[in-house]
């Protein structure tokens, strides 16, 4: 059964939940969320999504959301991306920390910064959560600094995530050049088999609103 999710090419953290899909070879098909048309908010959405967010995987009666446990669903599934034996909750650790340190913030400012009209944009809450994501993205240059993956020897659910929204190209303070373990270690990621950008990967796109 080809599993669905329901997803726009904007988010972040859809885009954690399809690479993860779509890196473990998972039979799966992006449902587009017309997220910015309101979609979301709508209630026939609130009604099988209580949290009102993207994405959502659906397989069969299983309905998640949230991109860490659809991760996790993956890797029950398949078997792949969740670390070797002993190192589940050195993943655990890393996508929970990106959650609340990493992508969050940087998915706000990003919201902040791009899409919404210049004049409503709160200079700053920006410079504050600029100044924020400035320490997160050093915590994981340090952490990335001598080695290829965030934990162990191969690509987990914390490179999965943690990854999840630096390849967008809108500007929101993250320049990977300044950051050379990041750098890197996102080359090494684009590097996998199947691996796609966001915009290529899910449907929807700023310029499909220009």
């Amino acid at each position: 059964m080809t599993m669905e999710l329901h997803c726009f090419g904007e988010s972040g953290n859809s885009y954690k939940a399809a690479l993860a899909l779509e890196l473990a070879g998972v039979d799966w098909q992006p449902v587009f969320v017309d997220f910015f048309g309101g979609q979301a908010r709508t209630p026939e959405w609130r009604a099988e999504n209580g949290m009102g967010e993207a994405p959502v995987l659906v397989d069969g009666d299983i309905r998640l959301s949230q991109s860490g446990a659809i991760q996790a669903y993956v890797t029950e599934k398949t078997g792949k991306h969740g670390g070797a034996p002993g190192e589940h909750l050195e993943v655990l650790r890393w996508v929970l920390w990106d959650n609340h340190k990493l992508s969050s913030q940087a998915g706000m400012l990003r919201f902040l910064m791009n899409f919404l009209p210049e004049d409503k944009r709160p200079a700053e809450v920006i410079a504050f959560t600029q100044a924020r994501l400035k320490s997160a993205y050093d915590t994981l240059n340090r952490h990335l600094d001598g080695r290829a993956w965030i934990v162990g020897d191969g690509v987990t659910n914390a490179d999965l995530s943690c990854c999840g929204y630096l390849y967008y190209p809108e500007p929101f303070g993250f320049d990977r050049t300044e950051y050379p373990a990041i750098d890197a270690w996102l080359g090494r990621i684009a590097a996998l088999p199947g691996w796609k950008h966001p915009y290529d990967l899910m449907p929807g796109r700023p310029s499909d609103r220009a």
